[in-house]
Order: C-alpha cells, then sequence, then structure tokens
C-alpha cells in the first residue's frame, strides 16, 4: 500500500491544531516518535512496513488537538481519549483503517476493555491493543519521549516505573516490547532536541 507523506502528515497537524503552541509541542513530538520507532526499526530483526512506522508514529498524537480547550489546556482525565479521538479524525479525513488505528493503540502500552472498566476510562468500551509490530513499535517508541513542559526523553526504566500505574501487568508488557525491539538510543536526538532525559 502507498502510504501518505510526512508533507501530508505535517499538515494535518497545521489543519487540527487549535495554535501554534499547540502545533509545535504536538509536531514536534511526533518527529521525535518518528526517528525513535526508525531507529528501532533498523536494529529489529522482523520485516517491518518502514513507511507505515514513519507516518503512524508523525500522526499518532494528531488526537491530543480535540482535547484542547479555549484556554490552551487540556481538561484533567482526558487526556486518556487522544488515541480514539486521533482515530476518530484520521478516518473522517478517508486516511488508511492501520494508521488509524495506531492512533488508538498507542495509549500506554494497550488498553484493555478490562482497564477501561476497571479504572472507569473515559474511552468507548472496547480493545485499543496493539496487535501487529508496527503498532507495537511506534506504541514503544512513544514511551522515550514526553510532552509534559518542558518536554523531555525518558529512559527506559523511568517509563517501566510510570507504566504500573496503569495496572497489573504492565511493566511486564512493556518488557516483552524491550524484548522485541531493543531500546533506542536518546543521544542522537538530544542533539536535534536539546530536551532532558529523565531517567526515574
Amino acid at each position: 500500500m502507498t502510504w501518505p507523506t510526512a508533507e501530508d502528515a505535517r499538515l494535518l497537524h497545521a489543519k487540527y491544531a487549535p495554535s501554534p503552541e499547540a502545533f509545535d509541542l504536538v509536531h514536534t513530538h511526533c518527529e521525535i516518535v518518528a526517528a525513535l520507532a526508525l531507529q528501532l526499526a533498523d536494529r529489529c530483526a522482523q520485516d517491518l512496513d518502514r513507511d507505515l512506522v514513519r507516518v503512524g508514529a508523525l500522526v499518532h498524537d494528531v488526537g491530543v488537538y480535540a482535547l484542547y480547550r479555549p484556554d490552551g489546556t487540556i481538561a484533567p482525565g482526558t487526556y486518556v481519549r487522544h488515541g480514539v479521538a486521533g482515530h476518530a479524525i484520521l478516518r473522517a479525513e478517508g486516511w488508511p483503517r492501520p494508521l488509524a488505528r495506531i492512533c488508538s493503540c498507542h495509549t500506554g502500552v494497550g488498553l484493555t476493555r478490562q482497564d477501561i472498566e476497571r479504572l472507569s476510562l473515559p474511552v468507548p468500551p472496547g480493545d485499543y491493543t496493539a496487535r501487529t509490530p508496527e503498532e507495537r513499535l511506534v506504541m514503544y517508541a512513544d514511551k522515550f519521549h514526553t510532552k509534559t513542559r518542558p518536554p523531555a526523553f525518558l529512559t527506559y526504566r523511568a517509563y517501566a516505573r510510570d507504566v504500573a500505574r496503569f495496572g497489573p501487568g504492565k511493566e511486564e508488557v512493556f518488557a516483552r516490547l524491550r524484548e522485541e525491539f531493543g531500546e533506542p538510543d536518546l543521544e542522537p536526538l538530544r542533539a536535534r532536541y536539546p530536551h532532558a532525559v529523565r531517567s526515574r
């Protein structure tokens, strides 16, 4: 399949971003995740669709824009909805379903119907877990950078400590992703994006 391009992804961000600040924050994060995912893909023994990985990473967080309020903030407790919001945006724009799934299946290390019920998450009941290697890779790469203010890179250990809040078994899922894809080298990206590294 021929996937949309990086420029198509940038234009999609520009269309939905409510402000230049939101665009810079979210689009830059997506660029970093794409670079991390492709770095990991280069070392992966699996036969991956690199173009799907690249564009999926570039649009995985486009749903964040739908959560912004007029004052430029996101309501507490609603951020978990950004994946399904991104899925809806991509499908409304006629983008291929595999890219929309990368949006809806990258939150945490995957949300199950049981997670949604147990945590009373504001997400439609369903299974939002990554199934394909490309979905898993983008989801995993996303964990090594955060859009917090200021944005930061995360080490494997830093996210492993954080993922436990999503419930039992999530640390083991993250560990299996490391076995599948390895750990990225953050230093080359720090040269381009001078964000701090959080190791704990």
